[in-house]
């Protein structure tokens, strides 16, 4: 699941602008990090199929022991940890793609709901489908687009699911522009103090303000997103250690390699070789 490099806001296409839907997927991945907090215009079908997990999304945690569905709404900012091998994919789609209002879908759905069998099973169809044809098949965005109907379907023939509106909460949209000048500037040296000018507070207490909404502080942060960079870096091109450090952000080597063991539990050249 190409989850690793998604930016806060994202900017990548979830498919194409035809037909704006897309499958991604982690299968039996023991060393899986998870995605970090970040949010988009789409909307988004989790499906936890084995493992455990924690799912953050705006200002809550959910623990994920057993198979279900959480949906994401656009905007919402959301996180996902997980604890152990894990299974897992998402569905994510415009909502231009359904022509009504996606606010139908519950927060989650699971398996003691009489909904959750018919809605799996129809998920299972779309998911299939994205593995039958080519991406650019008019076939598969037909069938696709008719399993996402289908699905908004079944859950409409279940009136307790249907979802009332969703609260906003300004503080998520302050650390929204908080996290986004910090995933702007992570190359950058960074500064508490700057941070906070976004949002208009004093640094003590955007420290309070960050550690309450994300749960860490904004070093902790800043630090686990740019280990997450340098990863994708290892992985992806041959630059030496010391210029991966500098590019995300660590000017010294010795701490580069700090907190990338401290993160990871492996060093930078030994996470390049299993990768």
């Amino acid at each position: 699941m190409s989850h690793a490099d998604t930016q806060l806001k994202e900017q990548k296409d979830h498919g194409t602008s035809l037909f704006p839907c897309a499958l991604y997927e982690v299968c039996e991945e023991k060393n899986w990090s998870g995605v970090p907090h970040h949010w988009h215009d789409e909307m988004e079908i989790l499906y936890f199929s084995k493992g455990s997990y924690t799912l953050f999304v705006n200002m809550e945690q959910f623990q994920i022991e057993e198979k279900c569905f959480y949906f994401i709404y656009p905007g919402e900012l959301h996180a996902i940890v997980p604890h152990s091998d894990s299974t897992e994919s998402a569905l994510v789609f415009h909502p231009s793609l359904l022509g009504f209002e996606y606010k139908l879908f519950p927060q989650c759905l699971k398996p003691s709901n009489p909904a959750f069998s018919p809605f799996e099973k129809e998920y299972r169809k779309v998911f299939h489908i994205f593995h039958q044809f080519p991406e650019d098949s008019l076939s598969a965005r037909l069938f696709i687009q008719s399993g996402i109907f289908k699905m908004a379907g079944i859950l409409s023939t279940f009136p307790s699911l249907l979802q009332t509106e969703r609260k906003t909460d300004m503080r998520i949209e302050t650390i929204k522009t908080a996290l986004d000048f910090l995933h702007s500037h992570y190359q950058e040296k960074l500064y508490i103090r700057d941070l906070a000018l976004q949002v208009n507070m004093n640094e003590q207490y955007f420290c309070r303000f960050f550690k309450k909404v994300l749960g860490k502080s904004p070093i902790t942060y800043l630090n686990e997103y740019r280990i997450k960079q340098a990863c994708i870096l290892l992985q992806t091109t041959d630059l030496p250690i010391m210029e991966v450090g500098m590019d995300c952000g660590f000017f010294h080597l010795g701490n580069f390699m700090k907190e990338f063991k401290k993160y990871t539990e492996t060093t930078p050249l030994q996470y390049r070789k299993k990768s």
